[in-house]
């Protein structure tokens, strides 16, 4: 099997466990960016009532917030499930190539997904956490590629044997 869904799969694991590194040595900074954004989203500026405007910022920034953790959560979350069917895949007999359709679609799938979050979590403050995320649908997207390659790393398994080197 191809060696670049390996690597791939690592920088996914890379970039979430680095996001992390980042919330808790300047948790603030993220905070911060949300909060900037949020006193330029026009929707939440024009509410002319003040507490409802406040309430609104803080239950926005709350969810914003919420949106930079699932990057993490599903970055990391997402790399190690694309790495268990990775190896799985290097016990599994069958053609190469269909192993390798199977492995590219993991890892890439796998790799963008989580951006959807993270692009809605820096955009989202701004011009609105559902216009964020249809911006980025095509990271979004990128779940269904992983769901793909995990069914054909599945008939794969189903269809040709296991092969372990001491047998």
């Amino acid at each position: 099997m191809k060696k670049l869904p390996f690597i791939i799969c690592l920088a996914g694991m890379i970039s979430g466990v680095f996001i992390a590194i980042l919330f808790g040595v300047n948790e603030d900074f993220f905070q911060n960016k949300i909060q900037n954004g949020l006193s330029k989203n026009v929707k939440i500026t024009s509410i002319l009532d003040v507490d409802k405007r406040e309430e609104k910022i803080s239950a926005e920034a709350h969810k914003n917030w919420r949106y930079y953790q699932r990057f993490h959560f599903h970055s990391t979350g997402i790399s190690a499930m694309s790495l268990a069917v990775l190896i799985l895949l290097c016990f599994c007999g069958g053609p190469a190539k269909l192993k390798n359709i199977s492995a590219y679609m993991t890892s890439i799938g796998g790799f963008l997904y989580p951006f959807v979050w993270l692009f809605a979590a820096i955009y989202g403050p701004e011009i609105g956490r559902d216009v964020a995320k249809e911006k980025f649908a095509l990271f979004g997207y990128m779940g269904g590629l992983f769901l793909l390659g995990i069914l054909l790393a599945g008939f794969i398994v189903v269809k040709y044997p296991l092969k372990f080197k001491n047998e």
